[in-house]
């Protein structure tokens, strides 16, 4: 005689996480291997897997880099060029202050930057300065005239300023920008000719990106990154 089997339905336990510990992934320090900035693939995943937070309050090195990617060039020669210099690292400096987290400001001597510095000599240098973060910027800006009969230049100025900021205590970049912006003006009666004229609308032109990067800065301190960021 076959054997009655009842049909029927059981409940099954349910398991309880809640109190599974949750593992910390926050990267608290570097991961690259110092001189080569290598890095292995453990590495490559708790770096992708884990999240990064800023320090509350920052204190930041600023690094001017030449757009070809090596150290500053000075042409001591040219006064003009070496205010407009200065002209920017002060804009950089006046857009970092208005974050309540930035506490301090500093740009780093030429003397502790490499001729071709990479990201262990800027950590290098940032250490020495117990900055928290290095704001490395390159700005490249050009410009051209059309010249009509009968009628002042029309002068059109390029410029496209790069940045990134660097983690001095793990390596990391969790922010960077580009911005383009040119501007088009004329000479105007004060100025003796139209070199001058072009070198004041360059100027322009570098200053406005700065002001659009320093927003892009604003917003990223404030928690709503529009560079690259993994935050929680």
């Amino acid at each position: 005689m076959a054997g009655i089997t009842a049909c029927g339905t059981s409940k099954v336990p349910q398991a309880n996480y809640s109190h599974v510990p949750v593992a910390d992934t926050t990267i608290t320090e570097s991961l690259f291997t110092d001189r080569s900035s290598s890095i292995s693939e453990e590495n490559i995943q708790k770096i992708l897997d884990g999240s990064y937070k800023l320090p509350q309050q920052l204190r930041i090195a600023v690094v001017r880099l030449d757009p070809a990617g090596g150290t500053k060039r000075y042409y001591w020669n040219d006064e003009q060029y070496i205010k407009s210099q200065q002209a920017y690292l002060d804009q950089f400096v006046l857009q970092l202050r208005q974050s309540p987290r930035v506490v301090s400001v500093t740009a780093v001597p030429d003397m502790l930057i490499a001729k071709n510095p990479g990201f262990t000599t800027l950590r290098e240098a940032a250490v020495r300065m117990q900055a928290d973060l290095v704001l490395v910027y390159s700005i490249n800006s050009d410009l051209y005239s059309k010249y009509k009969p009968f009628a002042k230049p029309e002068i059109k100025a390029f410029a496209t300023s790069q940045l990134i900021l660097l983690d001095v205590r793990t390596g990391l970049v969790p922010f960077s920008t580009m911005v383009t912006r040119d501007v088009l003006s004329q000479r105007s009666k004060e100025e003796l000719d139209n070199y001058e004229a072009a070198q004041r609308i360059q100027r322009e032109a570098v200053l406005e990106t700065i002001t659009a990067i320093g927003e892009q800065m604003k917003g990223f301190f404030n928690g709503n990154s529009l560079g690259y960021s993994k935050q929680e």
